[in-house]
């Protein structure tokens, strides 16, 4: 019996900015747009204004990364670890970040509407500015996150742990906040 050995082709893969500028490149065999990616963070790469679109990167490995600015909107980041990242100004509308780690993370100004951020750990992320309104943040861990002037209209935020979380100047209203623990958390200005 004659077996034909199929040979696997390595498959090169770009991630270009939001105005189609290159911003890297990776080749290997079972490449997907997340093992590049993962690869680009291994190297430092800055991927500020990453066109991301409709990305799986599901469970992905992105501690570190630079992404100011990314188009991200509707990814799947479900269970990744991105502590530490960047992602200042970023788009990431209706991306599903449900229990990514992102501890520590830079979400300052995000555009964040109806993510899904539940069971997400956000311990000590800086979401100043933010946009999550409409956004899933059911059981989310929000522990001495900084919230201040985030729009948090209509958010789902059952069970969120929000201990010591600064949310100074936030509107929260219509947010549904049953079970919320707000032990210590400043709500000096909020709009509830």
């Amino acid at each position: 019996m004659n077996k034909k050995k199929l040979l696997k082709m390595a498959t090169k893969i770009k991630i270009k900015s939001i105005d189609g500028k290159l911003l890297f490149e990776h080749e290997c065999t079972d490449n997907t747009i997340r093992t590049t990616l993962e690869f680009a963070v291994t190297q430092c790469i800055d991927l500020s204004r990453a066109n991301l679109y409709r990305a799986y990167l599901e469970g992905a490995t992105l501690e570190g990364v630079t992404l100011k600015g990314a188009d991200m909107l509707c990814v799947n980041l479900k269970g990744a670890n991105m502590v530490g990242a960047d992602l200042k100004d970023a788009n990431m509308v209706s991306a599903d970040l449900k229990d990514a780690n992102m501890l520590g993370v830079d979400l300052t100004d995000a555009d964040m509407l109806c993510v899904n951020l539940k069971g997400a750990n956000l311990e000590y992320a800086n979401l100043e500015g933010a946009n999550l309104n409409g956004a899933n943040l059911e059981g989310a861990y929000l522990k001495c996150a900084n919230l201040k002037g985030a729009h948090l209209e209509g958010a789902y935020l059952v069970g969120a742990n929000l201990e010591g979380a600064n949310l100074e100047g936030a509107n929260l209203k219509c947010a549904n906040m049953k079970g919320a623990n707000l032990e210590g958390a400043n709500l000096e200005g909020a709009n509830l």
